[in-house]
């Protein structure tokens, strides 16, 4: 079964980051934060905590701390998808069989976020699935240097910048031998 995951990780992960690169935890730069003085507004905040040298997604998370966090970082994976097909529930058995289809490749990784859903070998992402429209569900792949042809259409703003191609799904049966041979392909190329 593959791993379903959330942003807790992530979010998890940048806490690690902020902490090896700072020396301090979460827990020491909220109260830092409190007695700064600087946390009228996040662009005050911001400010205060690059001068501290804390940049990037370190500095994200402190942000998020004190102002709050946005919904779809505090759902779990579930939660996340259910909401995607919300209003889309013809497409969610096509979702299921993408999901089904790929934990045959080995070490998957689902990562829901609150568009699409990221598929993750043990070393990066291959594959993202999306319903683009209220009856077309968007599979791009990562397949370097492969042109679209047939099937495979361009892929923009599906996922991340390295999803170059993609394939559309209308029901459960689109998603055949030949899509499959693709996601097998994207997660070999990938892996």
């Amino acid at each position: 079964m593959a791993e379903l995951k959330d942003w807790s990780g992530m979010m998890a992960h940048h806490a690690a980051l902020l902490e090896r690169r700072t020396g301090a935890g979460v827990a020491e730069w909220n109260e830092r934060v409190r007695d700064s003085g600087a946390d009228a507004d996040e662009t005050q905040l911001r400010a205060w905590l690059t001068v501290q040298g804390v940049t990037g997604y370190p500095q994200q998370l402190l942000v998020f701390e004190r102002f709050g966090y946005p919904d779809f970082l505090t759902a779990s994976a579930g939660d996340l998808i259910d909401a995607q097909y919300a209003d889309r529930q013809v497409l969610r058995p096509i979702f299921d069989a993408v999901v089904a289809a790929v934990q045959d490749l080995g070490g998957v990784t689902i990562q829901a976020r609150k568009g699409y859903v990221s598929l993750v070998t043990p070393r990066r992402t291959f594959a993202a699935v999306r319903p683009t429209t209220r009856d077309r569900l968007d599979v791009g792949l990562r397949l370097p240097g492969r042109e679209p042809a047939g099937r495979l259409e361009p892929s923009k703003g599906l996922g991340n910048d390295v999803i170059n191609v993609r394939v559309s799904l209308r029901s459960p049966g689109d998603l055949d031998d030949e899509v499959v041979g693709l996601l097998r392909a994207a997660y070999d190329e990938n892996a």
